[in-house]
């Protein structure tokens, strides 16, 4: 077929899949270039309403469209090039997966003589494979397809982009880069963002099963997991919540989920390090229903926690499993609205936590020459969210921190738990800052993992963001050294503050300062209220600061870790 594609009335691949893209919701995504990709990216940009996101390297290209998924409640999209562009973002990638995100990697890929004509390329590993990337993203795709020609080019996008939405999983779409300008078809319009259906009659009998059961307990719970988002099904869990009255809890990858302000609300389930009084009415309880739950051992500390399988229902996406039975075919959405409708109201979880619940006490200031510590630190943090704010809290002590912090109404709280990379939050704060419409978002980090993906401050500041990140300096990996400790966790040390400088070169509006003392963080909260720009907060704390929660849970995951093999 003859390229056409410098008419602009021509539909080419490249510019079917950015209507595609633009059909999906997306207002950016993110790109590295490389020579497989320069005319797809070409083909891209003709599509104004699309703006292109550059970033220092693909990893992190990869945890900003992760950021951004998440902010948006949709897809993201990365644009890399062949083998050394896709291979650099895999990580991300597989984070996405484990997270349940639907991002949509885009690379250019060897023109499709060159297989043919049996070429060597530059960027490969040295043999005539043309699939190998493909093959390594099977593994942490839904779907991962080469486009190689044309006019097959629009049925392949659609349908990868279809199942990226259906199954909230991320997909792979190589195009040869011979074939990103060449003319298709126009696309047609269609709806890609259907929800999958219940089957009938296992809808009906899950219901009257889990209702029959939760309405002869005695003190029956409901409890927030991380699957809620995938299966779309948290605004159907509160309605649940608001028909039960049941006493709720989140587990720590579903803060935010479910309002901390419930009247019902008891905090975070974590096994040991659970909020107090929380963890002993979900284990007593003889009917705990969990909302699409993880049971791994980071989420219950080691694979440390007193629940009862015969006591509980748990809801996945897809399915029901009850003590005795289970339904498949069942969505979570349908399952939460149905039941609802169905249950006796029972508050006797929210009696018995009220006589264990210990109110955490208020944090007083310590005078302003005082050292910090990271309680102090938080303890701020607390007075500057409100509804419309976003925090996003980096693997390490800042998990824990934030969990101790209770969220505002509306408030939303990101974590990246199951996959647990270091360095994610930095590449996310810029994708979820780009596709956030609500107020400013708050990041907290490590000075060990924001050494992994500093340079993408740098992104944030040409496209003039202005989140606040609290970089804690502690001089090494906390989390590490509590699981287990060595001279492999301690790191050299950097003038984070000063790196904000370096960044804006000539032309930026970035603002960083180190502090020492809590007058200082108070200083440095004042002025980046009203600051309008990347700031950045480098808070130096002791390397022995940490919460006592993280002790606990690191002896525990420790443990696990450790077990003598079974021979």
């Amino acid at each position: 077929m003859k390229n056409t594609s410098t008419q602009s009335s021509e539909t080419t691949v490249g510019t079917y899949l950015a209507s595609r893209l633009k059909d999906i919701g997306l207002q950016h995504y993110f790109a590295v270039p490389g020579d497989y990709n320069l005319v797809l990216l070409d083909e891209l940009l003709k599509q104004t309403d699309l703006k292109m996101i550059g970033c220092c390297n693909e990893l992190n290209a990869g945890y900003a469209a992760d950021g951004y998924a998440r902010a948006t409640g949709g897809a993201a999209a990365i644009v890399v090039t062949y083998s050394v562009g896709g291979l650099s973002l895999i990580n991300a990638i597989a984070g996405a997966y484990a997270e349940d995100l639907p991002l949509i990697v885009i690379s250019g890929g060897p023109n499709t003589n060159s297989e043919a004509d049996y070429e060597l390329l530059h960027h490969t590993l040295g043999e005539v494979d043309y699939n190998y990337q493909k093959e390594i993203y099977e593994r942490v795709t839904a779907d991962a397809v080469i486009l190689r020609h044309p006019a097959l080019a629009p049925g392949q996008i659609d349908c990868a982009i279809a199942t990226a939405l259906t199954k909230r999983k991320p997909v792979y779409i190589e195009i040869a880069c011979n074939i990103a300008g060449e003319t298709t078809t126009k696309p047609i319009t269609r709806n890609f963002t259907t929800l999958p259906q219940s089957d009938p009659h296992a809808l009906k009998a899950a219901v009257k099963h889990a209702a029959e059961f939760l309405n002869a307990a005695k003190r029956p719970v409901l409890v927030a997991g991380a699957k809620l988002r995938a299966a779309s099904a948290a605004p159907a869990f509160k309605q649940l919540a608001d028909a039960s009255d049941y006493a709720i809890a989140s587990m720590p990858n579903a803060k935010s989920f479910i309002s901390e302000q419930h009247k019902n609300y008891m905090g975070i389930y974590w096994g040991p390090v659970s909020t107090i009084g929380c963890s002993e009415v979900v284990e007593a309880s003889d009917a705990a229903l969990f909302a699409g739950p993880l049971f791994t051992d980071y989420t219950t500390t080691g694979h440390q926690t007193g629940l009862n399988r015969q006591h509980m229902i748990v809801a996945t996406p897809t399915s029901v499993q009850m003590p005795d039975a289970v339904y498949t075919n069942v969505m979570m959405h349908d399952f939460f609205e149905q039941l609802a409708a169905k249950l006796k109201t029972n508050n006797e979880g929210v009696v018995a936590f009220n006589r264990v619940r210990e109110e955490k006490p208020v944090l007083a200031p310590g005078k302003a020459d005082t050292p910090m510590t990271t309680r102090q630190l938080f303890s701020r943090i607390q007075k500057l969210l409100d509804k419309d704010s976003s925090l996003l809290v980096e693997t390490g002590d800042s998990w824990f921190n934030g969990m101790d912090i209770k969220l505002p109404d509306e408030t939303r709280f990101e974590i990246q738990m199951q996959y647990g990379s270091i360095g994610w939050s930095v590449g996310a704060t810029l994708g979820y800052a780009l596709g956030t419409d609500r107020g400013r978002v708050i990041t907290c980090v490590g000075d060990g993992s924001f050494q992994l993906t500093a340079q993408e401050v740098s992104t944030m500041i040409r496209c003039k963001l202005d989140p606040i990140i609290f970089l804690i300096n502690n001089g090494g990996y906390t989390i590490e050294a509590e699981i287990h400790d060595g001279p492999y966790n301690i790191i050299k040390n950097w003038d984070y503050a000063a790196l904000v400088d370096v960044f804006n070169a000539e032309d930026g509006n970035g603002w960083g300062c180190r502090v020492t003392t809590e007058g200082q963080l108070d200083k440095a909260i004042n002025h980046a209220r009203h600051h309008r720009g990347v700031c950045l907060i480098e808070v130096i704390v002791s390397r022995e600061d940490c919460n006592r929660k993280l002790l606990r849970w690191g002896n525990r995951v420790a443990g696990n870790n450790s077990r003598p093999p079974h021979l």
